[in-house]
């Protein structure tokens, strides 16, 4: 802990902190780390003191030092116990749960700020899978204690004496349990802690500011926290950049190397902060299930970094594609944390424009319609932002999305800010959209992607917006680009979304150009149609509503339609070049709803129901992200290597149930998958 806060560093990693032994009362043997956590503004990451120390009074101890002592919930709620090293539990409750990494980090940094000269220590669980059930730890902790009394190890010799006995009667799962919590809490305290590097600096990159102490201690200090006496020794002096703090470690492995020119994805659209708000009804309330209109309703709000664009993003980055991200924020306290986010997450920060930057590059007055915004008009543009009402069961009532930041970029800035450089130094594989942009804006990178080989694919983003890609302003007087010639790879709506691209797409007369009824008649489909087949793969209740019909009227615009049905799972429509294997398999023949006629490009049409697993009411946490999360590890798959798409659903289906089941907009366990793609 000295050598840290020596060095400026906030945070410091360990399995398990000393405590207050057994028996003390008779010993007086309490660890030297109480005592120094009480005087070293240094945040301390542990599963705990280890399982045979007191516990109780290590935390009554803990308090007399000053020391503010909280647990992380891991999702088990507002009272959970303070962990016992091997086990999750102790039996004794935590003075204080934190629920995420920014609601520590937000301590640590008020910590900080007010110059506390104490530390503040926080109970790490062990993984629920590696634990030793506390029933059973106590058993071999008792009889250790007893061996060290017969022993008479005492003092300094006392816990290497209990450790070995431990090691000996749990025949190495000790050990072994000991490990993964060490790494555990050091990819926990690297990984996470820099989400928001502002909470631990107090600074502001895009301000140029440095990070300041104030509060009654700050005299004693330097702006990095660490005391003058020690910053103005001799062992610090040998040695001038031991003081800043370091860069955060996901930082330094990746996005120093990461930038336009070694995406294999590019995710263009919108980053936000997002606010979840799940209604929490009263005993007694009059609506058990669903918040009521035009009152207050009582709820849990939760606050996170989102976007559709940030969270496909995310998603892509965490299953190992290399991610570029391009998007806007405001100069405002969100696009700070926003920006300050992306590298913890792995992402670049080269591909998030700040209003300033905008502004610099050139006077941002137009000509192009709806456009047209003076320069003070875009600097007053702040963060795009999201609300989302959830019912009981985390399903999405209503939401609102202020996206205006995205909406009045001119396309003209679009090509100097983020195409240009791309087209100059990389060849990404995929460029996937939100319809946050304009429609004009979106017509600008689909261009952009055709003139640079890449693939794209299109994430509708709510009914509402789904209709811009055909529009009028979009499409401008141009007829869209056909099979094989088309510009759309995959599109990935719900079903409203589908219907309300149908609606747009057919009033605008795309379903009647001679382009479109060629394109289609190459599919084999016969003129009585092909309900039934619909019906075989997909079921009756989705012909009712037309979701495999309208599928198959976007395939000459677009050859890969994914349709999200929520807990019913994904519905795969795609039109098969004439060469495509799947046309000679017996084992795709069922889901081959209809064979070309002859066409030297188009095959068939392969249609496939990919049903969900069910997640249990009581695991799902969120509903924020789980459909980005889906295209965003589908298309990391498709980038990576030539797999087909349906192979690669059920991997995507198997990261959305983890967003489901996580607080977060994206669930950080989708690294687990990597091996999968």
């Amino acid at each position: 802990m000295i050598l840290a806060h020596l060095a400026g560093i906030k945070v410091f990693a360990t399995g398990g902190l000393g405590g207050v032994h057994r028996g003390v009362e008779s010993s007086m043997d309490i660890s030297a780390d109480l005592t120094e956590l009480g005087r070293t503004p240094v945040a301390v990451i542990s599963s705990g003191c280890k399982s045979f120390l007191d516990i109780p009074r290590t935390l009554e101890y803990l308090e007399t030092q000053g020391v503010g002592v909280s647990t992380f919930a891991d999702g088990r709620g507002e009272k959970v116990d303070f962990p016992s090293f091997w086990s999750r539990d102790s039996g004794v409750t935590s003075p204080m749960t934190v629920h995420d990494e920014n609601q520590a980090a937000a301590m640590i940094y008020a910590q900080h700020s007010l110059g506390i000269s104490s530390g503040l220590l926080f109970g790490s669980p062990i993984p629920q899978n590696h634990e030793i059930p506390k029933s059973e730890i106590d058993i071999a902790i008792n009889d250790a204690i007893k061996q060290a009394r017969d022993a008479g190890a005492s003092g300094k010799d006392n816990t290497p004496f209990i450790l070995s006995k431990i090691w000996e009667i749990t025949r190495g799962r000790s050990l072994a349990a000991n490990k993964v919590l060490v790494e555990t809490n050091v990819a926990r305290a690297t990984r996470h802690w820099n989400l928001h590097e502002i909470a631990l600096t107090g600074s502001s990159q895009s301000l140029q500011a440095q990070p300041v102490m104030i509060g009654p201690a700050a005299s004693n200090y330097t702006s990095h926290g660490v005391s003058l006496g020690l910053a103005h020794s001799n062992l610090a002096s040998r040695n001038e950049n031991v003081m800043p703090p370091q860069p955060p470690l996901a930082e330094s492995l990746t996005t120093k190397k990461l930038s336009f020119s070694s995406a294999d994805i590019v995710v263009a659209g919108a980053v936000a902060m997002d606010y979840a708000c799940d209604y929490q009804p009263l005993e007694d309330s009059p609506s058990p299930t669903h918040p009521q209109a035009r009152t207050s309703n009582p709820s849990r709000i939760t606050q996170s970094v989102g976007g559709v664009a940030r969270n496909i993003a995310v998603a892509a980055r965490y299953v190992g594609s290399d991610v570029l991200l391009c998007s806007a924020s405001g100069q405002d306290l969100a696009g700070d944390a926003i920006d300050k986010s992306l590298a913890s997450h792995g992402l670049p920060r080269n591909g998030l424009k700040r209003i300033p930057e905008l502004l610099s590059t050139q006077d941002v007055t137009t000509e192009s319609g709806e456009y047209r915004l003076s320069r003070k008009e875009l600097s007053t543009m702040r963060t795009a932002q999201y609300v989302a009402v959830n019912d009981v069961n985390k399903d999405l009532n209503i939401a609102m999305a202020d996206m205006k930041i995205l909406e009045k970029i001119d396309p003209s800035l679009i090509k100097t800010q983020w195409i240009e450089p791309i087209q100059k130094d990389t060849k990404p594989k995929w460029v996937v959209l939100d319809t946050n942009w304009a429609p004009q804006g979106l017509a600008t990178w689909i261009a952009a992607a055709r003139d640079m080989g890449a693939k794209v694919a299109v994430d509708p983003v709510s009914v509402a917006k789904s209709t811009r890609l055909f529009s009028r302003e979009a499409l401008g007087t141009k007829t869209p680009a056909f099979f094989p010639d088309h510009s759309l790879h995959l599109l990935a709506p719900n079903t409203l979304e589908l219907e309300e691209m149908y609606e747009a797409a057919r009033s605008r007369g795309i379903f009647e150009t001679d382009h479109w009824w060629k394109t289609i008649d190459t599919f084999g489909i016969p003129a009585s149609g092909a309900r039934a087949a619909y019906e075989s793969v997909a079921g009756r209740v989705l012909v009712d509503r037309g979701v495999p019909q309208m599928s198959v009227q976007f395939l000459p615009l677009c050859p890969c339609i994914v349709v999200k049905l929520g807990e019913e799972g994904v519905l795969v429509t795609e039109l098969l070049h004439a060469k495509d294997e799947k046309l000679r398999s017996a084992d795709e023949a069922r889901w081959i709803v209809s064979r070309g006629n002859g066409s030297n490009e188009v095959g068939g049409i392969h249609m496939r129901l990919f049903p969900a697993t069910k997640v249990p009411l009581d695991q799902i946490k969120s509903v924020n992200g789980v459909g980005d999360t889906f295209l965003g590890t589908l298309v990391a798959g498709l980038a990576m290597k030539d797999t087909k798409l349906q192979q690669l659903i059920d991997v995507a289906q198997k990261a959305s149930r983890l967003t489901l089941q996580s607080e977060e907009s994206v669930s950080e366990r989708l690294v687990e998958l990597k091996d999968s793609l």
